[in-house]
């Protein structure tokens, strides 16, 4: 178990608020990486769910006592070193009402909620209690995400690297200073799932509309943007490198590239996207 993990304990254990995908992903990976199960809590109003996607709790003796439907329900002595806010930002105000009952001083709230800013919680929780706003991104659920992360100034060093332990479970982490990039951030990765996905829709789409059959089409782009994204992590090469090697002058990939890359193009599409997410996203923050 990494050593920073070690420093949670059933005397100061995780609460978990939200085991939904993000928060069954974080819940997994600490447990693989050999969290002691006594040092988690999780609330969540539906726990069949969790039970059907953990059929060995009770194997890594995470017990009843331990999942909750509510905060009310919880043991009065708890006093949680870390408190995840894995709820859907529009229930996040009765979270926060709730947590005022429980012993959460000394804790360090970790939020992975879209929109909800430090300023958010501290209007909640107080100007001294320990804020992470943190931006995962939806392949987190397979670990294979990237969570970039900000905090307030209560929060300690040592803080900021078990918050780094307990999201490099699903996720690279880098940590920015400035809460005003956040909004950038989600433009980019925040949302960027989506937009490769839409890749995926366009590519197979087109696919069929020269010839191909929807299943191959689709199989061929779904693969294609799969196989990409895998060599772009496992190469050293950049993005711009491997777009090159890929590409001999006069050829198809060629062809294809001068209308992407033309002054119309995709970069002024998706520049322009990104732009209109940050936006939106600085909207939402209020």
């Amino acid at each position: 178990m990494p050593k920073k993990l070690a420093k949670i304990t059933s005397d100061n254990p995780i609460l978990l608020l939200g085991c939904g995908k993000m928060g069954s992903a974080m819940l997994a990976g600490w447990l693989e990486q050999g969290l002691i199960p006594k040092a988690v809590y999780i609330v969540d109003p539906f726990l069949d769910p969790i039970k059907a996607n953990f059929p060995n709790l009770e194997k890594k003796q995470l017990h009843k006592k331990q999942l909750h439907k509510s905060v009310e329900s919880l043991p009065k002595r708890l006093k949680p070193s870390f408190v995840i806010m894995a709820v859907k930002p529009q229930m996040m105000d009765e979270a926060l009402r709730a947590l005022k009952n429980l012993k959460i001083a000394d804790a360090v709230i970790l939020s992975v909620a879209a929109g909800k800013t430090i300023g958010y919680f501290e209007d909640h929780l107080g100007r001294d209690q320990a804020i992470i706003r943190a931006m995962p991104n939806t392949p987190a659920a397979i670990g294979k995400g990237i969570t970039v992360c900000v905090a307030n100034s209560p929060v300690t060093d040592d803080q900021m690297s078990i918050s780094t332990t307990l999201l490099k479970t699903v996720s690279v982490v880098e940590w920015v200073e400035d809460e005003n990039l956040m909004d950038a951030v989600t433009a980019l990765s925040g949302s960027g799932p989506a937009y490769i996905f839409y890749m995926a829709e366009a590519m197979a789409a087109a696919g069929e509309a020269i010839g191909l059959s929807p299943e191959l089409a689709k199989k061929l782009a779904d693969q294609t943007v799969s196989g990409a994204g895998a060599l772009l992590e496992a190469s050293d090469d950049s993005a711009s490198r491997l777009r090159e090697n890929v590409t001999s002058p006069g050829g198809t990939t060629a062809a294809a590239l001068d209308v992407l890359m033309s002054d119309a193009g995709l970069a002024k599409i998706i520049r322009r996207a990104m732009q209109e997410a940050k936006n939106r996203s600085k909207e939402l923050a209020g």
